[in-house]
């Protein structure tokens, strides 16, 4: 028998302009109390009304950087599931603008396992593993040596690095 999901009964809010992604993260989060989201507007509606566990936002088409910045201001733990946006650039903004983790919409199958880590860790330790889960991913996307040609990105490695050794 497995264990329960950190998730079951947690408010969530997917924010993304593709009905199929809204389905798949709906099935992938059965456990879940969703609340979804197709534009800009209705997540900021959302993101104002009610308190959520967990916020899921698309980068492209539902200006997902502005609902960042109200998501965390509002202290919601905050993930980015992009596919148009994936690069360094917009992983660094997202780390910049205080996103607990950034999955490629590729890896939806994943989700369930990211927002346990959410659910369970802390942002830095949230970070860190998914940097393992997607080391690979971003280094056959971005060339193997993404992280050392960006300063930014080399710096917070490193500073993940620190946490981890503390714990």
């Amino acid at each position: 028998m497995s264990a329960e999901s950190p998730l079951k009964n947690k408010m969530i809010l997917v924010v993304d302009d593709e009905p199929d992604i809204l389905e798949s993260v709906e099935e992938e989060l059965d456990m879940a109390v969703l609340h979804k989201a197709a534009s800009y507007e209705t997540a900021l509606q959302y993101l104002l009304g009610y308190t959520y566990d967990i916020v899921i936002l698309d980068i492209m088409g539902v200006n997902g950087f502005e609902l960042l910045k109200n998501s965390v201001s509002r202290g919601f733990p905050t993930v980015m599931l992009t596919a148009h946006a994936l690069t360094p650039e917009a992983l660094k903004k997202s780390i910049s603008l205080g996103a607990v983790s950034f999955l490629p919409k590729e890896q939806i199958t994943e989700l369930r396992s990211y927002l346990e880590d959410v659910i369970m860790g802390k942002r830095k330790q949230v970070w860190q593993r998914a940097f393992e889960k997607l080391g690979g991913y971003f280094g056959r996307r971005f060339g193997p040596d993404w992280k050392e040609r960006d300063k930014f990105l080399k710096e917070f490695e490193e500073e993940l690095k620190k946490e981890d050794t503390k714990d």
